[in-house]
């Protein structure tokens, strides 16, 4: 169920956002409804990202292999070409700076 949620917008941005509206035959309120949940989305999209950048950064720190994007992009290279090869091998790593 929708809440209420009071904006106090300069008035600059409310002309803005109402001509833009009106543009895209929205109402004000529809149109930044819209605004903040794409800008919700975009944020949480970020956020994966973040968390999953954590991820493999733990993961290469605990491991110590990693595979050459040479060696990966060659290999995708063959198999899109359909030619058989052998999966790259892991190389050994420095241990990743936090």
């Amino acid at each position: 169920m929708a809440g209420t949620t009071s904006l106090k917008l300069p008035e600059e941005l409310k002309e803005r956002v109402a001509e833009l509206a009106r543009g895209v035959a929205q109402t004000p309120h529809a149109y930044m409804v819209e605004a903040i949940a794409e800008r919700v989305a975009l944020d949480e999209l970020r956020r994966g990202f973040t968390v999953r950048a954590a991820q493999s950064r733990d993961a290469l720190a605990k491991s110590g292999q990693a595979f050459r994007l040479e060696d990966v992009a060659a290999h995708y290279r063959a198999k899109l070409a359909g030619v058989e090869c052998p999966r790259p091998r892991p190389v050994k790593v420095k241990k990743p700076a936090r």
